[in-house]
């Protein structure tokens, strides 16, 4: 018997029962409820790229978390101020492996699910977003193509006082090595520096406080994962740090690039501070003053020195010959 579809008539306007709502409807029909109040729970959520299940097990290993499902459609510009952002596979997996928990953020491309798969399982136990982005992507996050494909966004470290790193050092009178950076600032140059630091096993990293000098994501790309191994300390006033380091054993040598004592020529103290400068203006006089000794690495003359990032690995690769470990 067919249904009264007079005007007055409940039935009027009515769909068929076997008719079912269009997709566009069913949307409409879930805004208007949660504008109402009564939000249903939300349909599954799909990876923007490809149209996949965000629960879906992802490519390699692991599954995408449900925090992944909350990112913008547009990877934001910059971490807050209170993260970093690192890039580089070796400076990222060395950044995880010493501070897991700093971790915030992660941008990869799809080549890297492979390399990265110990990182996505953290993610998505702990709800950590992490989204699969095309290079040019990952080059707007980074402001750089040397991302080699993944981008971490950190919590900052804690900056380490020098006191803190001075007892970390073993006492004297045995050998401990370590740098300070009077007015060095070119991150390729720190990032250069800092590997080779860590290569030749050098206690950590001085840095006057008033220099705001930072490990950026372009110093901890060069470094390698060296910016995780080598402390960077600072020294809130630099006359009391170099009482702190010579109560504690340590010799300053000043590099210059001329009129000092030849390196290859020179016994270098066993507990040494090797005070380097910026490209240029060189290091401030008073603590060219300051250094016990001054140190000159010798070349052919065509040049008149060479960088410091250059220096550093020479200075270290001397002083590893003269005071080998053990």
């Amino acid at each position: 018997m067919a249904k009264d579809t007079r005007p007055d008539s409940p039935w009027a306007g009515a769909k068929p029962r076997t008719e079912r709502p269009s997709r566009r409807e069913r949307e409409r029909e879930r805004e208007r409820q949660a504008e109402a109040g009564k939000r249903p729970p939300p349909s599954p959520a799909r990876d923007d790229r490809r149209g996949a299940r965000s629960d879906a097990p992802a490519r390699g290993g692991g599954h995408r978390p449900a925090a992944a499902d909350a990112a913008p459609s547009v990877p934001r510009e910059a971490p807050s101020s209170r993260e970093q952002r690192l890039y580089g596979l070796n400076a990222c997996l060395a950044a995880f492996a010493r501070r897991p928990e700093a971790l915030r953020k992660v941008y990869l491309s799809e080549a890297r699910i492979g390399a990265l798969k110990t990182v996505l399982a953290w993610c998505v136990q702990r709800r950590i977003g992490y989204r699969v982005v095309e290079a040019d992507d990952l080059d707007r996050l980074t402001a750089s193509r040397h991302h080699e494909g993944v981008c971490f966004d950190l919590l900052r470290p804690e900056p380490i006082a020098l006191s803190a790193l001075l007892d970390a050092q073993p006492p004297a009178p045995t050998a401990s090595l370590l740098l300070w950076l009077d007015g060095v600032g070119n991150p390729h140059n720190l990032g250069a520096l800092l590997r080779s630091a860590a290569h030749f096993g050098v206690g950590g990293v001085i840095v006057p406080a008033r220099a705001g000098l930072d490990v950026s994501g372009a110093a901890a790309r060069v470094a390698e994962g060296a910016a995780e191994v080598v402390p960077l300390a600072h020294a809130d006033d630099a006359q009391q740090a170099l009482r702190d380091l010579h109560a504690r054993g340590y010799a300053l040598a000043a590099t210059v690039p001329r009129d000092g004592a030849p390196l290859y020529a020179t016994t270098l103290p066993r507990r040494l501070v090797l005070v380097l400068g910026a490209e240029g203006e060189g290091m401030s006089e008073p603590m060219i003053a300051a250094a016990d000794l001054r140190l000159t690495i010798p070349g052919s003359g065509a040049i008149e020195s060479l960088n410091v990032a250059a220096s550093v690995a020479v200075l270290l690769g001397e002083y590893w010959r003269q005071s080998p470990p053990g």
